[in-house]
């Protein structure tokens, strides 16, 4: 006769055996963490003002990034900017930006962009599916982005079209000399945390 030892023993393989096959099926990973890689990563807006097309970024902004393109959408995204550290490179737009009525950075310091899911849409192409909170104002929003992992290492990009007054960004009137459309984008690259 076996002893209990033995008996234990083949219980337990045959449990793992039988378990295995259930860690490959779609949806039993989880999602992996990563941390923005400081220096290489971007986060702007581009507009125009008397026709003219210009480009800025926040040199403040932080994000918190749990993804797995085996189960996108498990993937959550959290990202925080400080709306005072927005940055043109012109000395007039850069004084105006922070005040009311642009983005009044005293009464809402932060921008908060919250993805809950992303679809998938083939090969490395997403729809980031969350909202954005500016300026008091939380909207639905869909975000295509392309994000690629290889190894542990993360690069992701994506655009989001907007219209500023929707969000209370300056003036209804006065559209001939600041455009309503504004485009957010990002260019970011993460490491895979422990």
């Amino acid at each position: 006769m076996r002893s209990n030892r033995t008996n234990q023993s083949i219980l337990a393989q045959t449990l793992c055996a039988a378990l295995a096959p259930l860690l490959l099926l779609p949806g039993t990973a989880s999602a992996s963490d990563w941390k923005v890689v400081a220096g290489t990563s971007w986060l702007g807006f581009t507009g125009a003002a008397s026709g003219a097309p210009f480009e800025g970024h926040f040199s403040r902004w932080d994000a918190q990034i749990s993804f797995d393109p085996g189960k996108p959408e498990a993937g959550r995204v959290a990202v925080t900017v400080e709306m005072a550290s927005a940055v043109t490179g012109d000395k007039e737009k850069d004084q105006a930006l922070p005040q009311a009525p642009w983005f009044d950075a005293k009464a809402f310091p932060h921008a908060t962009f919250t993805v809950q899911s992303f679809q998938a849409k083939g090969g490395h192409d997403y729809d980031a599916i969350g909202t954005l909170a500016l300026r008091g104002v939380t909207k639905p929003i869909v975000m295509p982005v392309t994000i690629e992992v290889d190894g542990n290492t993360l690069h992701a990009t994506g655009r989001l079209d907007l219209i500023r007054t929707d969000y209370g960004v300056g003036l209804t009137t006065g559209a001939q000399w600041v455009a309503l459309e504004v485009v957010a984008a990002f260019d970011v690259t993460a490491e895979r945390l422990p």
